[in-house]
């Protein structure tokens, strides 16, 4: 872009320093040092002005939003792995790019991953509690504070994309059977190594894990892709684990099970209807009966100033006159 007049670019989020110094040094770029979610009125103003937006997972670019978009408008650089946020259809219709940041956020989201699935059966947020009150504790004992095991228990992966694998990696390691459900098997070098059992029906799945790990991506069709049937199918011993999108589980189906004693309980970083938490989910916490995070699965320095990168890459690429090397395309339908 050497010589070029610098493209406007409106982010709608604070990012990392170092991101946003290089952003400023390559692009007019301007920040939200505030960090305060923009408004509608203001996500308007800064698509008519703008030539790239950088929105996140918490700004809503939907259809009538991108009907209002100004001419130069011609990249939505997502700060995201997801793009469940973006209209990717709309977007196009409109002539406008959208690009989002995959395959950075793998590991981070797997170690969340393993870190709730040793949580939620182990009763550690509970343990780690009674310590911070007024500090009784009357020490150890037998019978005290029991969990459940994880080594020699079934893992059911849904969705068996590169978190899920990296999710299943470290649990082999841990002494857990693979099992998972995908659109498709991985390769079967891949599901040699995990030593995983591959399963067309995701019901029979449910029916015979003791963890759930759901892995897939926010899609019309993933929707309650675990509703209140499928979650009947699940063995009361066994436990649901989700660092993917709030909207694969039906959440109120989920409460129940629980609070009927008909799940062991859930280690949960993401929600329905986000950043809102349902009351019932805070006291099932407080019982001990399920891990919640404030979608934290992603939350590494190394891990976002990875996905600033990407995203300076896909806009410079994309104003040198190439396709941007992470461009979203619509799902076909």
């Amino acid at each position: 872009m050497k010589g070029k007049k610098k493209p406007l670019v409106v982010i709608t989020r604070k990012l990392p320093d170092p991101v946003e110094t290089r952003m400023r040094e390559l692009f007019d770029a301007r920040l939200n040092v505030d960090d305060r979610p923009m408004t509608q009125p203001e996500l308007v103003a800064a698509m008519q002005e703008a030539d790239v937006l950088v929105p996140t997972i918490t700004d809503r670019i939907d259809e009538a939003l991108i009907a209002q978009a100004g001419p130069n408008l011609k990249l939505i650089a997502s700060f995201s792995n997801g793009v469940d946020h973006v209209d990717v259809t709309a977007a196009q219709k409109k002539g406008i790019t959208v690009t989002n940041t995959p395959n950075v956020l793998n590991e981070d989201t797997a170690d969340m991953t393993l870190a709730l699935m040793l949580a939620v059966p182990r009763r550690l947020v509970e343990g780690a509690s009674l310590l911070k009150g007024d500090g009784k504790w009357a020490g150890w004992s037998p019978t005290w504070m029991l969990g459940h095991r994880i080594w020699g228990k079934r893992l059911g992966i849904v969705g068996m994309g590169r978190i899920g694998t990296a999710v299943a990696r470290r649990a082999k390691a841990f002494g857990l059977s693979i099992h998972y459900h995908n659109r498709q098997k991985v390769a079967p070098a891949v599901e040699e190594e995990l030593e995983a059992t591959y399963w067309e029906s995701l019901d029979q799945m449910l029916a015979r894990v003791d963890i759930v790990s759901v892995n897939c991506p926010s899609t019309p069709a993933t929707f309650h892709l675990l509703s209140a049937r499928r979650l009947a199918l699940m063995q009361p011993t066994a436990f649901v684990v989700n660092t993917a999108r709030g909207e694969i589980i039906d959440e109120a189906a989920l409460i129940k099970q629980i609070e009927q004693g008909r799940l062991a309980g859930a280690g949960l970083d993401v929600f329905a209807h986000e950043p809102a938490v349902n009351a019932k989910l805070v006291k099932l916490a407080a019982k001990g009966k399920v891990v919640i995070l404030p979608h934290m699965g992603s939350a590494t320095i190394e891990g976002r100033i990875d996905m600033g990168e990407k995203v300076i890459i896909n806009i410079r690429t994309f104003f040198d006159g190439h396709r941007p090397p992470d461009r979203v395309l619509p799902l076909r339908t």
